[in-house]
């Protein structure tokens, strides 16, 4: 823009200094133009922009003098002609310096920051196309079916549009900054003056957005911004972007942007300041985005997909297929293996049988299909015999061919084998073999009398015997109990709001005390089962009769356990330290670490509080680090014993100071004691989390609540730069100072050298409520400042906020940046990590990793809702294959 206002001075001085010659006389216009009184005006004091405008104004005098001269006197020796060129001449040059007036007024549009930082000021997510405006015209029928005149309300006009409930109020003022330039008045439009509406929100043009926006700001039109204004419009953008603690703090946010944009104290903003803010992309990380770009052009050509053909295609995917889950491919085909040769044994057994002359097939079918069930019933005691697993992924390598992470879903999938197994096995009998015996004729019956006695004459008599009682009482126990542990029902919220019967009776039977409780009626089921096992109809030897065979080491196991977590859970004694609460419902209990408690960053523990139920034992992520000197898991408040717990803490908050009582642990702030109810642990257990060490980058995602494993990773990251930095610093000093280790009676501190491979780590925590950073703060805090080598990467992501480049959320970007270089803190988090706005670009992120660390394994671990999961392992196994960098994925399951 500067040499652009060069030139244009080095225009004005090149034509004054000309000499127009005609004939051998020529004719200096300098003077002409410096004895004006408009060229007075220009200035050397002024603005550069003023400057420009006050020579055009000086050019148009001129222009006019040199057209009045020509009129009036009429020189001889000067040709009208040439006068006339002069004066078209001037009045070309007057005309390009009101342009470069103009464009001083606003940066270019092409500007590259505010495409990357606004990404064209979007007021709603869908505009495009007419499929976009043929539902909004849908939407308008709708609302204005039951209005006055068919007019559309400005209360209904979000809704309208696609707005959610939360963008009410700033659509409110969206409709008013688009009537005001409609010249519209009144609180209602109709379909026409909707459509103009529509058009220019949906307009692509950057600058048509950008007017809008500014229309919304500067209510009165007088390109000056009041403190009212900019709180106005920051409480409505925080509101439609749920950020309270932003709109609860808005005049304090307000007179912060007072301050930064109006240094002169004038009291108002310059909308062309505002304007400059906007284009530079306020938000930092926004800019970042053009190497995100960068990085996608770099690996578009290696990442384009192959066209193959189908069998090719097929047979590639499917060797990926078998590359990422050999793992559980083969435990699974080992298993069906098994269950496939138990069944064909028994069935081949019976089919050379005497039953088989009477019932056929169906008695091969019932016995194949009570034979796998023997087994599964078995084998599915031990995916959750916890402490043998943490052993096992300890102590051994079989982790490298076996998926222990997997252990639950294999524990879901062999109660689905044994679903299955009942079915065949019920209606194998009920439906054939029973109705076979009963309609045999005498001959055929004379086989199964050692067996069944005189052939009887009615149904009951099969339902009523002590097989037909246990197994139909170990169905309906089955069935109760795999229905209650079904997602849906097991994570249940209460309808509070709901009066209807069915809505009453699902929050009585349904949630995870349900689930806890139904499930533990295995010990019923299992009891049941060795006694329709012991009371056979067609085996009467006893080396026949091999439930209890299959079944004897797991539930010893099994039981073992549970003694083991009896007995551990009384030996670690600890004492309830703090329980703070914060916002997003979340309970945190410090609690002191047990003597000899050992454990590693990712591992959960069990928690139990008798005062809520004596019975119930809940897996929480261990939230501290190895050498932390205390203990702390965050809960989240979703289910019927969270609520309890909250429940039984606040009352003990609140009441006064009583006598310490049998199984309470006492809290002594200042003079006033607090006697917190009994909390026992059992654990720690191991996770997927804990093997992170095992990798030299690692990808951290936690969604919610589910960061609570990765923040016990960074913490133990930050424990270990410490470490490895006073292990430096004592070694340049020639004295080597007490690490916690050290202290604890562990390793010394050389073996954080050797133990901690972890070159870069990073970390990504997506959460909807603003509120939710305050339970990590000090640990985001804490990261940012020990980190000199950036070995941490944090990205904070707050969905509940617009995309950059969304009009609602472009005031919150402008207040984080200001916030940010004046404080250091980032506005959103309130911390040192600067946050992003809407969800992450998954396949960005692994593509950023993939080109910064090439040749290199990746572990990435997730914790949290399901639904990115699918797209993170897909990611993993694409770029592992398509790029020189392998993504193994895991996941916490609980």
């Amino acid at each position: 823009m500067q040499s652009a206002k060069e030139n244009c001075h080095r225009q004005l001085d090149s034509f004054t200094d000309a000499e127009f010659v005609s004939g051998g006389k020529s004719i200096n216009t300098r003077s002409t133009v410096t004895d004006t009184s408009a060229a007075a005006a220009v200035d050397e004091h002024m603005v550069p922009e003023n400057k420009v405008v006050a020579a055009a104004a000086a050019v148009n005098v001129q222009t006019e003098q040199l057209a009045d001269k020509d009129g009036e006197k009429k020189y001889s020796s000067f040709p009208s002609s040439l006068a006339r060129s002069a004066s078209s001449r001037i009045k070309q040059v007057s005309k390009e310096v009101k342009r470069l007036a103009t464009l001083t007024r606003r940066p270019p549009e092409k500007s590259a920051a505010a495409r990357y930082a606004l990404n064209g000021l979007k007021f709603i997510s869908k505009t495009e196309g007419e499929a976009a405006w043929a539902t909004v015209e849908q939407r308008f029928d709708e609302l204005t079916s039951t209005t006055d005149r068919g007019l559309l309300p400005r209360s209904l006009f979000g809704e309208c549009i696609g707005m959610s409930k939360e963008c009410k109020e700033f659509a409110g003022v969206l409709f008013d900054a688009l009537a005001r330039r409609n010249n519209i008045t009144g609180d209602s439009i109709t379909r026409a003056e909707l459509k103009k509406f529509w058009n220019r929100i949906a307009d692509e043009s950057f600058d048509s957005r950008l007017q809008t926006f500014l229309d919304m700001v500067d209510k009165d039109a007088d390109g000056k911004i009041t403190e009212d204004e900019v709180r106005e419009i920051m409480c409505l953008s925080a509101s439609a972007n749920n950020l309270s603690n932003i709109q609860r703090q808005a005049n304090e946010y307000a007179r912060l942007m007072m301050e930064e944009l109006d240094p002169g104290n004038l009291r108002y903003i310059k909308i062309e300041n505002l304007e400059m803010l906007l284009m530079q992309g306020p938000n930092p990380l926004a800019r970042g985005r053009g190497k995100s770009r960068n990085l996608s052009i770099m690996l578009s050509e290696k990442l384009k997909p192959t066209r193959d053909y189908p069998l090719k295609m097929w047979y590639r995917d499917f060797n990926y297929f078998l590359v990422d889950n050999w793992q559980r491919f083969w435990v699974v085909a080992l298993w069906i293996g098994i269950m496939a040769a138990l069944f064909a044994y028994q069935y081949v057994q019976y089919r050379k049988r005497d039953a088989f002359d009477v019932m056929g097939h169906c008695v091969c079918m019932a016995k194949g299909a009570a034979e796998t069930l023997k087994l599964n019933m078995a084998l599915i005691l031990l995916p959750v015999c916890r402490n043998i697993i943490t052993w096992l992924r300890n102590k051994t390598r079989l982790g490298v061919a076996v998926p222990f992470d997997d252990n639950l879903n294999f524990h879901k999938v062999i109660a689905v084998a044994i679903a299955i197994g009942v079915g065949v096995h019920g209606i194998s009998h009920l439906a054939c073999d029973f109705p076979r015996l009963l309609n045999a004729s005498p001959e055929k019956y004379k086989l199964m009398e050692p067996y069944f006695g005189e052939q009887p004459a009615s149904y009951w008599y099969f339902v009523k015997g002590c097989e037909g009682v246990t197994g139909i009482i170990m169905v309906v126990l089955m069935a109760i109990s795999f229905t209650l542990a079904s997602p849906w029902l097991r994570r249940r919220k209460e309808e509070k709001s709901s009066k209807t019967l069915m809505n009453k009776i699902l929050n009585k039977l349904t949630g995870f005390n349900a689930f806890w409780y139904t499930h533990h009626l295995f010990i019923v089921v299992y009891s049941l089962l060795i006694v329709h096992g012991v009371k056979l109809n067609l085996s009467r030897e006893w080396y026949r009769k091999t439930t209890w065979m299959y079944l004897a080491v797991p539930m010893m196991l099994y039981g073992g356990e549970r003694l083991v977590r009896s007995f551990r859970s009384r030996a670690q004694a600890v004492n309830i330290l703090q329980v703070p609460v914060y916002p997003g419902n979340v309970l945190v209990l410090h609690m002191s670490k047990p003597h000899g408690f050992k454990y590693k960053s990712g591992q959960y523990i069990f928690v139990k509080c008798a005062a809520v139920s004596p019975f119930e034992w809940h897996p929480f992520s261990i939230t501290t680090a190895p050498d932390d000197n205390f203990l702390s898991v965050h809960i989240r408040i979703v289910g019927d014993w969270t609520r309890q717990l909250k429940t039984v803490f606040s009352k003990v908050c609140q009441q006064p100071p009583v006598d310490k009582s049998e199984g309470a642990n006492s809290l002594q702030e200042g003079n006033n004691p607090i006697f917190f109810p009994r909390v026992l642990i059992d654990g720690p257990y191991g996770a997927p989390t804990q093997d992170y060490k095992d990798y030299d980058v690692v990808l951290l995602v936690g969604l919610g609540i589910g960061a609570t494993p990765m923040i016990s990773v960074v913490r133990d990251i930050i424990n270990n730069i410490r470490s490895i930095e006073e292990e430096e610093n004592s070694l340049e000093g020639g004295t080597r100072p007490p690490t916690p280790k050290q202290k604890t009676g562990s390793n010394s501190s050389s073996s954080h050298k050797h133990e901690f491979r972890t070159r870069k780590a990073y970390f990504y925590w997506v959460t909807r409520e603003q509120g939710s950073f305050d339970w990590f703060k000090d640990v985001m805090n804490e990261a940012a400042e020990m980190d000199h080598k950036g070995v941490i990467e944090m990205h904070n992501h707050c969905t509940s906020v617009y995309e950059d480049g969304d009009a609602r959320s472009a005031l919150i970007a402008m207040l984080q940046s200001i916030y940010l270089a004046k404080n250091g803190l980032d506005v959103v988090s309130g911390t040192r990590v600067v946050s992003h706005f809407a969800k992450p670009n998954w396949r960005t992120v692994y593509k950023r990793i993939a080109l910064n660390h090439p040749e290199t394994t990746v572990g990435v671990f997730f914790c949290g809702a399901p639904a990115p999961v699918k797209e993170l392992r897909q990611l993993a196994s694409y770029f592992s294959h398509s790029t020189s960098t392998t993504f193994v994925f895991h996941k916490e399951n609980f």
